[in-house]
């Protein structure tokens, strides 16, 4: 049974019910609950439906970060075949925030970037919580330039919360790699394809999401800061988080509206943690539409349309 959220209580009550009444079944096998059982779990369904037809941004930051939802080593077990990690920025080190390596996408070879949070304690440590440092996005910059030697699509799946704020960053130059990284993006002249799966955070996401097409999970977050940074900063009160959430225009309904991306991806009923399988499956059909639509394209048209792509985001608003 996955975590429920704050707002998601009515649904953990009917569902805690239910839980109870088939451990009372096992407990007397004469007792009969099926009736029962079967009235609460269409009442558990219409709670599920009813809550989810209309979250608010906030409610939607909360989907967005929940552990069970499936992290970038998800994307690329089911989406990549022959996948080859590779490691290092060939400068300073290893940074586990950001995986990435060749691979097959439906048969055609891509580099794959992604940045991993972790699931328990020790692997959220290992990945620093999603958040790169400099030779992270060095390493991005590193397999990209790769890929665009060998020809080859990349695709991104982007879930951090930022990009590593430590001093020990900030000694390494981390404001100059996320803009190198950036800029490495931009220049490129094969297809990118972004999608952002969990959480977009400020300059540690648009580092690897400047592509020619970015895709948006249906519950994903995407910003230039955190709501509770928001808050803090504007009202010297992180409780204010939820009012600063629907200030930011952070969901993807609102970013697509705006142009920020280009598509949202479906997730199922209750977010992407109660159906990987079928999230996933979406995401890898929007990425291949992605790459069907760019597949002979030259590059300086690839470079062209995304330059007017990321220039053109907020003309008209």
């Amino acid at each position: 049974m996955h975590a429920f959220l704050d707002f998601e209580a009515p649904l953990a009550e009917l569902e805690g019910k239910i839980a109870e009444l088939r451990a009372l079944a096992q407990g007397d096998a004469t007792v009969s609950i099926a009736d029962e059982v079967k009235a609460l779990e269409k009442k558990a369904a219409k709670s599920l439906a009813d809550l989810y037809a209309d979250l608010s941004p906030w409610q939607k930051a909360q989907v967005a970060r929940h552990p069970d939802r499936p992290h970038a080593v998800d994307y690329i077990a089911r989406l990549i075949t022959d996948f080859a990690p590779l490691a290092g920025d060939r400068s300073f080190a290893e940074d586990h925030a950001v995986i990435g390596g060749l691979g097959r996408f439906r048969g055609e070879a891509v580099m794959v970037l992604g940045q991993e949070r972790g699931y328990d304690t020790e692997s959220r440590l290992k990945h620093n919580f999603g958040m790169a440092r400099p030779e992270g996005y060095r390493k991005a910059v590193r397999l990209m330039e790769m890929a665009e030697k060998f020809g080859l699509p990349v695709l991104t799946f982007v879930d951090t919360a930022g990009a590593y704020p430590g001093l020990d960053a900030e000694e390494r130059g981390q404001a100059e790699a996320i803009a190198r990284s950036t800029d490495c993006c931009l220049g490129l002249g094969v297809p990118i394809v972004a999608t952002i799966i969990g959480e977009g955070g400020s300059g540690g996401a648009i580092a690897v999401a400047t592509a020619n097409t970015v895709l948006m999970m249906e519950h994903a977050i995407y910003s230039v800061i955190s709501p509770e940074g928001a808050a803090s900063i504007l009202w010297r009160d992180a409780a204010r988080a939820k009012d600063a959430a629907a200030a930011l225009k952070i969901t993807a309904q609102d970013l697509k509206r705006l142009g920020v991306i280009d598509d949202i991806v479906a997730e199922p009923l209750g977010g992407a943690h109660r159906g990987a399988d079928e999230a996933i499956a979406n995401a890898g059909e929007a990425v291949g539409r992605a790459l069907a639509a760019y597949r002979g394209v030259s590059p300086e048209v690839l470079r062209t349309q995304r330059r007017e792509k990321f220039l053109g985001i907020g003309r008209g608003v």
